[in-house]
C-alpha cells in the first residue's frame, strides 16, 4: 500500500512555511504522494449543493492559493513525492494553457505530476471564471482531457471539437512522463466512472466520511462496474490505479451511525481497515492531517508512519 496527504491550501497554515514543513515531512516519512485541492474564488452565498457533507455546505471560507502554483512551489523544495491535483477542476482553465502548465510541471519536477481531474460543482465558481455552461461540465471536461493528451503527444497538433478548436500548433516541449503525466478521475458517479473508464490512468473517490461512506462492499461493487466499463473501452483494467482518498483521519469522529468510521480508532484498527482496502484492489490511500496548526499537523502524520504504516507492511 502507498499513502498520500494533503498539503494545506487555505487557512492559517497555507503559507510557504506550513506547505513546505509538511511536504518535507511526509517526504522524509516515506509517503508517496501530497494532494493539492482547488478552488480559485468562492461565493458571498451560494445555492450549489457540495457533494461531501450531510449538509451539502460546504465549510469553506474566502480564501485560496491556486492549485498549479502551490505544485510548482512544493515541486522545486522536494524530490521524490509524487505531486497530485485532488481534483483540479477541469472548466476552471483554458485546456491549451493548462496543458502548457502540467507539462512544464512534470518537467521541472522530475516526472512527478499526477493530475487528478474533477467536473466541478460550484456553479457561482464557474460564473465568476467565465468557464463553459456549468450543464456542459461533464462534456468540456472530457475534451479537455482529449486537448491534454494530444498537446502532450504530438507536434504540430490540430483539435477541433465542440467547445474548443486550434490548428497546427506546437506546445512542446513534452511532459518528461511518458506518454503523458497520469490522469486520475475523481468521483463515484457512473459518468465519473465512465470518464475513468474513457480517459483515465487512474480512479480517484472520496470515502469515509458521513456524506460518502464508500465501505470496502461498496468499493468492490464500483471496482466490478468499473471493470466491465474499461473492458468495454478496449483498456486493461490491470493498469488503473485505484486513489482512495479519506480526508477525515480523526479517531474522534464516528460515523453517521455511531459506529467506528473506516480508518479510525487504534493503530491496530486503522491497519486493519488498510488492508481490507488493498485486499479489493485499493493500490494508494489518501489521508488528511491537516490541523490548525503546522506542529499539530505535522505530529498527526508522524503518529500515522510510526504508529500505523509499521502494522501493514
Amino acid at each position: 500500500m502507498r499513502y498520500g496527504f494533503y498539503l494545506p491550501t487555505r487557512g492559517p497554515t497555507a503559507t510557504r512555511e506550513g506547505i513546505l514543513a509538511l511536504a518535507r515531512e511526509g517526504e522524509r516519512l516515506g509517503m508517496h504522494s501530497a494532494m493539492i485541492a482547488d478552488h480559485v474564488v468562492f461565493p458571498v452565498q451560494s445555492t450549489s449543493d457540495y457533494p461531501y457533507t450531510l449538509d451539502r455546505k460546504h465549510p469553506g471560507g474566502g480564501d485560496a492559493l491556486e492549485a498549479l502554483s502551490i505544485l510548482g512551489v512544493v515541486a522545486g523544495a522536494t524530490e521524490r513525492l509524487r505531486l497530485v491535483t485532488s481534483v483540479l477542476v477541469l472548466p476552471y482553465r483554458n485546456p491549451v494553457l493548462t496543458a502548457k502548465m502540467v507539462a512544464t510541471l512534470d518537467v521541472l519536477s522530475g516526472g512527478r505530476v499526477t493530475l487528478g481531474v474533477g467536473i466541478g460543482w460550484l456553479k457561482e465558481e464557474f460564473e465568476a471564471l467565465d468557464s463553459p455552461d456549468f450543464e456542459q461540465r461533464g462534456a468540456v471536461s472530457d475534451e479537455w482531457i482529449a486537448i491534454f493528451k494530444q498537446l502532450w503527444t504530438r507536434s504540430p497538433a490540430s483539435f477541433k471539437g465542440a467547445f474548443y478548436s486550434y490548428n497546427d500548433i506546437r506546445a512542446e516541449p513534452f511532459p518528461l512522463q511518458k506518454p503523458h503525466p497520469p490522469i486520475w478521475v475523481g468521483g463515484h458517479s457512473r459518468p465519473a466512472l465512465r470518464r475513468t473508464a474513457k480517459h483515465g490512468d487512474g480512479w480517484h473517490p472520496v470515502g469515509a466520511i458521513a456524506a460518502s461512506p464508500l465501505p470496502p462492499q461498496e468499493m468492490r461493487a464500483h471496482l466490478a462496474t468499473l471493470k466491465q466499463m474499461t473492458e468495454a473501452e478496449g483498456r486493461d483494467f490491470s493498469k488503473l490505479v485505484i486513489s482512495y482518498k479519506a480526508p477525515l483521519y480523526d479517531s474522534a469522529v464516528p460515523d453517521r451511525d455511531g459506529t467506528r468510521r473506516s480508518f479510525s480508532g487504534t493503530p491496530d484498527e486503522i491497519a486493519s481497515d488498510i488492508r481490507s482496502f488493498a485486499a479489493i484492489g485499493v493500490h494508494e490511500l489518501i489521508f488528511d492531517f491537516r490541523s490548525e496548526s503546522v506542529a499539530q499537523s505535522i505530529e498527526r502524520l508522524r503518529r500515522f508512519a510510526g504508529e500505523v504504516m509499521p502494522l501493514v507492511g
